[in-house]
């Protein structure tokens, strides 16, 4: 008996550094998998050099993890509010961290127990990789207003390519904190892409500059919980966002646009109430792909390495409640399913790494940090 409880626990437990094997997507293609390292309940990720990368959890931590596995934790990050879907969120470099050392930080805080939450981001520099910690720390922007609950935060973040119209420019997601009406309002900053300069202030030449003050940083509006936002080679912004009972979306998003959420939907609502298409109102910008069922879409990178040269401009979804990573062909303003990979296992984020392999994040106390590269 005790043998057996031993080799049981030994089951569970994740797997730590090793390989994980081909996977056999379901267009023929395969990816060699192998599991860097264990890190449990793993938010973002994001590489600041070739042989570094930085980790979040919705634990509130933030670990710099090398390629070859070794993790240590980020001292001077702020303090999350965790719970529910709320914890440490998206990291992401400055284009320059280079030179500057910035590193972008978003997470969930509350100001009163718990009782009411919202996302801000933040950023600070880490110089120091080999006793990491952030310094300079500053606010930039706070989901307002804090409301309720523990779901739809969103906040992942995005900067403009170099040398484009975006350059300098941050673009966050911001969930309609499962509240929906919020989403079409003017008055709030639920259920929008929110777009900054870098250091926090405002664009003039955002859209909604007569709508008021709050309104001039807002890109489009009408959006659900975007837990992906990335720029193709065309410098085209594309964003995911979960739908409600299925009708997940993949967005091509354009200034001004509305998205029409909570007003129409490829889905239902959860109670089993049917919310009109996107057919039904053409004044709503609609999504250029959308998946019924769902994917619980999760992590969003637009290819541009060299390992997969086939997939060039492809985009990688990681799916949650599908568990798998998904490609999608991108083609001009299109957008359609192409493959799907799965082990079974809920994936929660998907990023490229320098030298070109795909990695991802496995959702979970059980999580690991995966490198794909050909087979």
């Amino acid at each position: 008996m005790c043998r057996l409880i031993l080799i049981t626990l030994i089951a569970l437990l994740p797997t730590a550094a090793g390989a994980l094997g081909l996977i056999e997507g379901t267009a023929g293609n395969r990816l060699r998998g192998k599991v860097i390292a264990p890190i449990a309940n793993p938010w973002a990720m994001t590489f600041v050099t070739p042989r570094h990368l930085l980790v979040t959890a919705k634990t509130g931590a933030v670990w710099l993890v090398s390629t070859d596995g070794r993790k240590t934790a980020v001292a001077g990050v702020p303090v999350a509010t965790v719970g529910g879907q709320g914890g440490m969120g998206d990291v992401v470099p400055h284009p320059d961290y280079a030179t500057n050392k910035w590193i972008y930080l978003s997470y969930v805080e509350s100001a009163d127990g718990g009782r009411r939450r919202g996302a801000v981001v933040v950023r600070g520099r880490l110089r120091d990789l080999e006793k990491p910690a952030l310094t300079d720390v500053e606010r930039l922007w706070t989901q307002s207003p804090k409301m309720a609950g523990s779901g739809h935060f969103a906040h992942r973040i995005v900067f403009g390519p170099k040398g484009g119209r975006h350059a300098g420019k941050m673009f966050i997601t911001s969930g309609d904190r499962q509240a929906q009406d919020p989403a079409q309002g003017w008055n709030n900053a639920l259920g929008k892409v929110i777009r900054l300069h870098d250091d926090g202030r405002v664009p003039v030449d955002n859209p909604f500059q007569d709508r008021g003050a709050l309104a001039r940083s807002f890109w489009t509006l009408g959006h659900r919980n975007a837990l992906g936002i990335a720029f193709d080679g065309a410098g085209r912004l594309w964003a995911h966002e979960m739908g409600p009972a299925h009708g997940d979306e993949l967005n091509l998003i354009e200034a001004g646009r509305n998205y029409g959420w909570p007003l129409v939907s490829e889905g239902n609502h959860y109670s089993g109430v049917p919310i009109p298409s996107h057919k039904t109102r053409p004044d709503f910008a609609a999504p250029r792909a959308f998946w019924v069922p769902t994917i619980a879409p999760s992590g969003l990178v637009i290819y541009s390495g060299k390992l997969f040269p086939a997939w060039a401009g492809a985009a990688f979804i990681g799916g949650l409640r599908s568990r798998a990573l998904i490609r999608v062909t991108l083609s001009g303003d299109q957008a359609r399913e192409a493959e799907r990979f799965r082990w079974e296992r809920r994936v929660r984020e998907v990023e490229e790494a320098p030298d070109g392999a795909l990695w991802v994040l496995e959702d979970g106390p059980r999580g690991r940090l995966i490198r794909f590269s050909p087979p």
